[in-house]
This record gives C-alpha cells, structure tokens and sequence, in this order.
C-alpha cells in the first residue's frame, strides 16, 4: 500500500512538472544580449524558469512539454517601463482626480492600472509617485498572485522641498537635513524600492545631499526629475542615479556646463552607467492626439476600470486640445530629438518610461508608443530601444541576474508579436503573447 502511494505521488509529481514545462519553438528570438536575433529558435521553460535557448536542431524539447509554435513571430524579453503611476489613467484634472478618489487607488485603480500594463507586455515597471500604504499593497499583491500585473518597483511618495497644495498624500516635504533623512528613511523601512526626488533645486544642499545619501545608505537608487538645468547639476553632484524626463524646457538644447557635467558622470565607470528616461512620448505625440481623438477611444484601457471612473475620465478628455496641462507643448516638441542626442553623445545609458497615466496617456497604449518614438522619430535602432526596454533597466535596479534577458536561469518574462519588430516596433502596440515568471497571463 505504502509502495502504491508513493508511485501515485511521483506521478502526479511527473504530471506538474510536464504541464508546467514549456518550449516556444520557431520565433525569431530577441535575447537582450546579442546585436541579431536568433532565428527558428527554441526556448524552454519549466517552471518559472527558462532553462534552455537556442535553435531549432541544437535544444532538446522535454518529453511531455507544451509545445507552444512561435513561428512568423518575433520573440524577446518582457518589457519594462521605468516611469508609470498606477494611482493616475489619463484623467485630465489633476486636483479633481486627486481629491475624488484616494480611497480608491488601491483596490480598484492601481490594480486596474497594473493588469492593463501587463496585457501590453509589460512584465516589469516601475512607480514614481503614489501613496506609501497603497504602493506597497498593491506591489505585494502582485508579487503574491492575488491580483494580476507587472512586477512592480515602488518609490512610495516624493521627496520635494514642499508639496504642492493637496499633494501630500503622495508628495513628502522636507524641513532641513535632518528631517530629510528620517524622511527616507520612513519610506526605506515601509520597503520601497526606489525614491524619487523632485524640484531638487528649490531644497537646500543640505537637504538634497541627506536625501541622496540616506538612500544609498539603504541600498536604495534615488531618480531626480531633470527639467531644469540646475536640478541636473544638483543631482550630479549629490550623485542621484537616474534622471527623469527630457523635453518640460522649450531651451533648443542643454547647455554646455550640463552636458559636461553628465560626460563627467558617465566616465566614472566605477559608478556604474548613468541612467536617464526621458518619457519622451508624450510630449511629441500631443500634436497626434489632439487632432486624431479616435485613438481616446480604445477600449483597452477600460480594463477591470469600474464603469463610474471610465466616464469620468471621458469626460476629461472630451476636448483634448483645450487641456492647460498641454498648451506649451508643441514648443518643447522641436527640442526633443536635439536633447536625447546630447544625452547619447554624452555617454547616458536612456531607458523606457512613459510618465503612463498622466491625461491622454493610458497604461494600455504608452510603453509601445514610447518605443515607436525613440524608433521612427529620434533615431534610435530597434534593438537599442528593445534594451532600453528590457536588458537595462534590470541592471539599474539591479535584478539582471533575475529579468531583462532571455537566458538560462532567469525568470522566464517573456513576450511574442507576430511579426518583425526590428523593421516595424509598432507591432508591439498588438503582443500576442504574455509570459510572466514561466506562467502565460496572454
């Protein structure tokens, strides 16, 4: 009887294990590592983990694998966007949506937001600015399985010199140096992955150095916006890993003593690389948007949204080119390809990020234009944007020895489109297939 028992049970073991091993055979891989892809490739899953890449003929595929056929399609690493906030989906009134749904944020629209995130193939993002309790509710929800989404980065609030009126449930202001580091060290406790500095040039020195040392003191990167010339140079010299956006200034370039000082910074390799996202899609799309209001109504980002907030947020957008959040716009527009250029000379590592649930920009649509713009507007080769999305954002907060690339041992995040990504990205506005941590979600 005990003998019978155990071969039951090693049976039902053999089962598991061959339902959850799978083998995605015949796309064209894109690894995250190599400069070409791999065609008729093979790679194999089991569990929630890839163990095996390579071509057709050189990988063995387990007996009992699902068999899943990529062929005519281009596979690569799950994406990552490295500026969302969850708490926002595209509402055009700022104080009305703060000051409406706070209670909300956690059980319904950042859950919301993040299932919409990932049934755009976004496996991995990062949150720059929501309330700390929610943040980290919604994260572990996530990383527990009870609600569907991308694995979520959070910095929890701001730090900021002083929070702008009816922000302070997401926005902490700092009162010297002193409270600047219990500040950070508030949020590093609660577990937050990251903290997000603004207008870091209204703070005292003392107060930005305290915040930026404090952090690392947690093994916590720090990103800083980057709108003025002055808050770049500040952050530089507080050593702040990560700048956020490029194009708020309708200046036609950087000056000189910012890009020499950003060509300082990305010499000292010992630091590593200097990261900037410069969400770049928003602004440069606007133009589109405005003129071409059938691209609002897209349902996908309806997703798990109650009925109630969907039409308060049309409502919002009824007239697009009215919105004073966008009037100065089309000036910054011309100054865009200029800067990320700078940035490239200057030896800057760019990442994905998209500023995704500001008004117009749905969580759904906002990683895949991001990637269309650096492609077909600035510039940027395919496979260089691909990394932008994938490989080099897992090295700045440093899990690529988990996520980024298609490799034996990490985590199988793993995306497919039918089609050629490297000669149109846009494909990617339709992914096919959703693989996260070995298990298919689309």
């Amino acid at each position: 009887m005990k003998i019978k028992l155990i071969l039951v049970t090693l049976l039902f073991q053999l089962a598991a294990q061959a339902e959850s091993t799978k083998a995605l055979v015949g796309g064209m891989l894109i690894d995250g590592f190599k400069d070409q892809p791999i065609q008729n490739s093979v790679v194999i899953i089991e569990g929630e983990k890839i163990t095996a890449v390579g071509e057709m003929g050189t990988v063995d595929i387990p007996e009992g694998a699902e068999v899943i056929s990529t062929e005519g399609m281009t596979v690569l690493p799950g994406l990552w966007d490295m500026h969302v906030h969850l708490m926002i989906n595209g509402h055009a009134d700022y104080g009305h949506w703060h000051s409406t749904y706070p209670d909300r944020f956690e059980k319904e629209i950042m859950p919301a937001s993040a299932h919409q995130l990932l049934m755009a193939g976004v496996t991995s993002a990062r949150d720059l600015g929501a309330p700390l309790e929610a943040s980290i509710n919604v994260r572990d929800a996530i990383n527990s399985g009870d609600i569907p989404g991308p694995t979520m980065y959070m910095s929890g609030p701001f730090i900021q010199k002083k929070p702008y009126e009816g922000t302070d449930i997401y926005r902490w202001g700092v009162d010297g140096a002193r409270d600047a580091r219990a500040k950070v060290k508030k949020l590093a406790d609660a577990g937050v992955d990251v903290i997000k500095l603004i207008d870091q040039d209204q703070m005292t020195e003392e107060e930005l150095m305290a915040v930026v040392d404090e952090a690392h003191k947690h093994n916590l990167p720090v990103v800083a916006h980057a709108h003025r010339p002055k808050e770049i140079l500040l952050g530089l010299k507080a050593g702040v890993d990560n700048f956020e956006h490029t194009g708020l200034s309708t200046a036609p370039e950087y000056p000189p003593e910012v890009i020499a000082g950003l060509r300082e910074r990305a010499a000292q390799m010992n630091l590593g690389p200097l990261f900037w996202t410069p969400t770049v899609e928003g602004l440069f799309n606007y133009d589109y948007v405005k003129n071409n209001t059938e691209k609002l109504d897209n349902t996908s980002w309806h997703l798990d949204m109650p009925e109630d907030i969907i039409a308060d947020i049309k409502q919002s957008i009824t007239h697009p080119e009215r919105l004073p959040y966008f009037q100065i716009t089309s000036k910054r527009k011309p100054t865009l390809k200029r800067k990320i250029h700078q940035l490239l000379d200057a030896g800057v590592v760019l990442m994905i990020g998209t500023d995704s649930g500001i008004p117009l920009k749905f969580h759904s649509q906002s990683t895949w234009n991001e990637l269309d713009i650096w492609v077909r507007e600035m510039g940027i080769s395919p496979m260089d944007a691909i990394r932008g999305a994938s490989y080099w954002p897992s090295v700045m907060m440093k899990v690529d020895h988990k996520v980024g690339t298609i490799t034996e041992g990490k985590y199988a995040d793993i995306i497919a489109v039918k089609g050629d990504v490297l000669r149109y990205i846009n494909l990617l506005q339709n992914v096919d297939m959703v693989i996260k941590h070995g298990k298919r979600v689309k």
